[in-house]
């Protein structure tokens, strides 16, 4: 039996590397191979031909003899075949790093990628098709087909090129044996184009050749793009601030500029300079002469009164000043000068209208005021007549009037003058304003109720009696005597808003002040500039309407 352990028992009879076997001497040199473990090809067998058992794993030198002998039978050249010379053994050189043994391995698969992209483009342009044509009839000799090895190839059946596969790597194209033609000779191996080696990049870095050529050409473009697009929004950018930016004329003419009072002089400034002023010119007495000539100049210039045309006789005391509204310019000083109106109230209840010229060093602050001359008293403004009202529609309830004086108000009003929350809630409706829910904080007592006006709403007015809905909210006028902590009376009116509901009339809303129905001319007052006491303003309230007559229905008439 043959060993097929050994080199004896293998196709070739142990001879040699790279020498002729017994089936004829070699018609071909011995051709280059790659380097790395190479896979040997299986024969197909022949029809026919009995089926060899399948061999055992063979060793490395006895697969290399079995490739060579696969090679011989499946590439006959009349009668005789070519023994290729075998790779040798993939061995490690002694100081390669397993680095350099990547680097190598990539480079076999580059030329792996290379010998199927040459093989594929012959295929394409049919250079191998006759040959492929020939060797699929030529007769293949009888023997044992060499079984396959792990990791290799075997050829396609009747393809006269034999790949020779390592651990990593494929043959080149000069380890392939020549394709013969039937009946003709021997042809020398077609080797494939030379490919041009190159660097396959790391993922993520940057392509070789011309590519690295583009990428900087792309980069560069953008970055050009980008920065004229940035010139260009900052120049936009730049219009847009520089045209918002330029001076733009108001729309005012000089009558809006005095009406509105649109001036670079600090107008409030000076008027509280001029209050101050005011009242200490009209506060004197004797005794505080000395302390009151002092005051005034620290306000006033070195050429004015020193006494603010006080003689040296009498008493008097001023209670408040108050700017009158009036600004008149100074011609002398131009925009730094006005002459303010202001209107003092003294003890007695005179009231006096003082016209102040103030100076203003510096607009834009306010520093450097002056009372730049004497002042004058001047006459109080002109007082309007009261045109009287039209209240012919107004409708009167005096029968809710009546009620409201005598069941509702009074509670309500002693609650809410001492703003105690617990009574008030007795009185007022869930949604009732502040003013109706907070009171006076004890500052008024003891209150009467003098005299009440409710008014029937129109949606009511054609009912006969008045009928009202829950929910509907009616309006009263009314008037309410007080008592203050000093232990004197005085009369205020309200307007309220009361709402009727199933468990009676509640109050939702309070507001003071009351309109004087019947108008009328203002009174005469002397014209030496001051006024008597009683034509300041009213404290009390105006006389109450006069009770509407009954009509003839039951109604109240209309007043």
């Amino acid at each position: 039996m043959t060993d097929h352990n050994s080199p004896a028992g293998a196709v070739g009879g142990g001879q040699p590397s790279g020498q002729p076997g017994p089936f004829g001497p070699s018609q071909q040199p011995p051709q280059q191979a790659w380097q790395g473990q190479q896979a040997p090809a299986a024969q197909q067998p022949q029809p026919g031909a009995p089926q060899a058992p399948q061999p055992q794993q063979l060793p490395s030198d006895a697969a290399r003899a079995q490739v060579a002998a696969a090679w011989v039978r499946n590439t006959p050249r009349a009668g005789q075949a070519a023994v290729p010379s075998l790779p040798p053994r993939e061995t490690r050189p002694q100081g390669e790093s397993k680095k350099e043994k990547r680097e190598r391995e990539r480079a076999a698969r580059k030329a792996a990628y290379e010998q199927k992209k040459a093989e594929k483009e012959q295929r394409k342009h049919g250079g191998a098709s006759t040959a492929s044509a020939a060797a699929a009839h030529a007769p293949a000799p009888a023997g044992r087909s060499a079984p396959p090895q792990q990791g290799h190839v075997s050829p396609a059946a009747g393809s006269p090129t034999l790949a020779l596969r390592a651990t990593g790597a494929v043959a080149p194209a000069a380890a392939q044996a020549a394709t013969p033609t039937a009946g003709g000779p021997a042809l020398s191996p077609s080797a494939p184009k030379a490919v041009r080696d190159f660097d396959v990049p790391k993922p993520g870095g940057r392509v070789s050749g011309g590519g690295r050529r583009t990428h900087v050409a792309l980069r560069a473009t953008l970055l050009i793009t980008t920065c004229l697009f940035a010139l260009g929004s900052c120049g936009v950018m730049g219009l847009v601030v520089g045209k918002s930016s330029g001076p733009s004329t108001a729309g005012l003419d000089a009558a809006d500029v005095d009406k509105y009072r649109l001036t670079d002089f600090p107008t409030q400034q000076a008027a509280t300079f001029a209050e101050q002023y005011a009242m200490l010119c009209m506060t004197f007495s004797p005794e505080t002469a000395s302390t009151r000539r002092a005051s005034l100049a620290r306000y006033a210039s070195a050429g004015v009164d020193a006494e603010c045309g006080w003689s040296g006789e009498g008493t008097s005391t001023a209670v408040s000043a108050a700017w009158d509204g009036t600004a008149e310019q100074l011609p002398e000083y131009g925009d730094h000068g006005r002459y303010i109106g202001v209107q003092v109230r003294t003890d007695d209840g005179t009231l006096t209208t003082l016209t102040v010229p103030v100076y203003v060093q510096n607009l834009k602050t306010g520093d450097g005021m002056r009372v730049a001359g004497d002042v004058g008293q001047m006459p109080l403004p002109a007082r309007a007549d009261v045109p009287e009202l039209d209240l012919n529609d107004e409708v009167k309830d005096d029968a809710l009037a009546q009620q409201l004086k005598q069941q509702v108000l009074p509670g309500y009003f002693s609650a809410w003058g001492a703003s105690d929350a617990t009574a008030m809630a007795r009185f007022t409706t869930p949604d009732a304003s502040q003013s109706a829910t907070s009171g006076l904080s004890g500052r008024l007592n003891t209150p009467t109720i003098n005299d009440v006006v409710a008014l029937v709403p129109k949606s009511v007015q054609n009912t006969d009696p008045y009928r009202y809905p829950a929910g509907q909210a009616v309006e009263a006028r009314v008037i309410v005597d007080w008592g203050d902590p000093k232990g004197e009376t005085v009369r205020r009116a309200y307007r309220m808003t009361v709402v009727n509901t199933a468990q009676g009339w509640f109050i939702k809303d309070i507001r003071g002040g009351v309109l004087d129905s019947q108008g009328g001319r203002a009174d005469s007052a002397d014209d030496s500039g001051t006024a008597s006491p009683s034509s300041g303003p009213s404290t009390s309230a105006s006389p109450p309407a006069s009770p509407a007559k009954p009509s003839p229905s039951g109604k109240p008439g209309k007043s």
